[in-house]
């Protein structure tokens, strides 16, 4: 079995760095326990990995050298020099993470949308959006949701501090997305599927809209799901909640319950604040095995933390158990932030896997952006998740089989030891000896079977 392996580790230089097998267990009666992977039994089809094109990433990398700001374009969607990103999210009207409020038809009373226009995405996120694109050079799996519509469309008159959308401008809202839609297709700029509201149960500072479970499944029913299908846009992949996993259970349980509404669903997306509950993932595919879910948004809050090597591992950790939990794709926030953690138009600074340092016009590559590449470069979309197994718990682990034979297994440790282990790929076979380092991650690469 040929096999290449790649670590990253907190206390050395290795930053997804290529190792030889005799590397990574130089000692091989130091092995006392097993990482088995069964490449015959198979779950979820992987759809891919990506983050969020902002207007605070696309304002961030206009404030560095051309040069830095193609690097970090090719650092996540170079599929030979970077990560390959092929499942992105983009806001619809503003976000928290854009320089102020703002919405693409913010005329009061026009229901008729005549004046909507993507002047201000024309500024800096949509040539974001199609630089990456073409760095890319293959269709990206891009997602839109809206954290507000425009503040005349909804109950307390403003795009900030939740408040609801007003019952009479349901049928215009649920235009609004079809608008939009068309208007980025027009940019070539393809849509591959949207979310219905932002953390509908949060009445945040910034952009928030309030919906119930019973509420955003009604529109979904009523508006949404009709809108979307009478525009030829019925194929686009619509998800509910948005939201936290804590929640995740009761909040669809509404919408797929009810035959009306879940035939407009092909699944729910979540985010990864406040208690982890993977748990619940698992018990919203044994309840729905037909309705996917999708990872949508994870950073971490509180400003860039940067050189922290926590965050990285935060990363590693929700990676892992979502994958494990029946996830088919996982979304980061922010591409790109600047050195304070923003711009965030409400003060609200977070980290991103990329730092723009735009006072000295550098890239702080930080520890999330190791370990987000340790799933992102190797599992591919088609990719689907092999049965894996661990014999201790001081390991975490998951396996997946590419369209093109290779099969792909991660291990992390978040212990303050070194972990050791055989890692195996068949019933019966002897294995391979690894030593991993503590606080890290690694991938092996197994090539294609001849």
């Amino acid at each position: 079995m040929t096999i290449d392996h790649y670590l990253t580790a907190r206390d050395t230089g290795d930053r997804l760095s290529s190792k030889k097998t005799e590397d990574l267990c130089p000692a091989k009666n130091c092995v006392d326990s097993s990482v088995s992977v069964f490449p015959d039994i198979l779950f979820q089809t992987w759809e891919g990995f990506g983050g969020a094109w902002t207007e605070a990433t696309a304002d961030a990398l206009s404030r560095v050298s051309p040069e830095n700001r193609s690097r970090a374009l090719r650092a996540y969607f170079d599929p030979k020099e970077g990560f390959g990103y092929d499942l992105c999210r983009t806001h619809m009207n503003s976000c928290d993470f854009a320089l102020g409020n703002y919405a693409c038809c913010d005329q009061p009373g026009d229901s008729g949308l005549t004046s909507f226009s993507l002047e201000r995405e024309s500024k800096l996120l949509l040539p974001l959006i199609q630089d990456s694109l073409a760095i890319r050079g293959e269709p990206v799996k891009l997602f839109i949701s809206p954290w507000s519509p425009p503040a005349w469309m909804k109950d307390n008159g403003e795009m900030n501090h939740g408040g609801k959308l007003r019952e009479e401008c349901r049928t215009a809202w649920a235009a609004y997305y079809v608008r939009f839609i068309r208007e980025l297709e027009a940019r070539s700029i393809p849509v591959w599927g949207l979310t219905v509201q932002n953390e509908p149960a949060a009445r945040q500072v910034w952009d928030s809209c309030l919906y119930s479970a019973e509420e955003e499944a009604a529109f979904v029913r009523e508006h949404l799901g009709p809108a979307l299908a009478a525009a030829g846009y019925g194929h686009l992949k619509l998800m509910i909640w948005d939201h936290n996993r804590d929640e995740l259970v009761r909040r669809i349980h509404p919408a797929y319950t009810d035959p009306a509404t879940a035939q407009f669903l092909w699944g729910a997306a979540f985010h990864w604040y406040g208690d982890l509950k993977h748990s619940n993932l698992q018990l919203a595919h044994d309840a729905w095995p037909d309705k996917k879910l999708l990872a949508s948004e994870g950073c971490q809050e509180g400003g860039p933390h940067i050189g922290a090597w926590e965050t990285g591992e935060r990363y590693g950790k929700n990676i892992m158990r979502d994958i494990n939990n029946w996830t088919v794709g996982w979304c980061d926030w922010n591409l790109v932030l600047d050195e304070t953690g923003g711009p965030n138009h409400v003060g609200n600074l977070c980290s991103a896997p990329i730092l723009a340092d735009t006072e000295n016009d550098r890239l702080l590559f930080q520890s999330s952006y190791y370990y987000i590449g340790h799933f992102a470069r190797w599992i591919r979309p088609g990719a689907r998740r092999a049965l894996c197994t661990t014999t201790r718990d001081a390991v975490e682990a998951t396996a997946f089989l590419n369209q093109d034979g290779s099969l792909v297994t991660v291990v992390l440790n978040l212990t303050d030891i070194e972990q050791s282990y055989n890692l195996v790929r068949q019933p019966g076979e002897a294995g391979v000896p690894v030593c991993l380092p503590p606080h890290s991650i690694v991938t092996h690469v197994a090539a294609p079977e001849a």
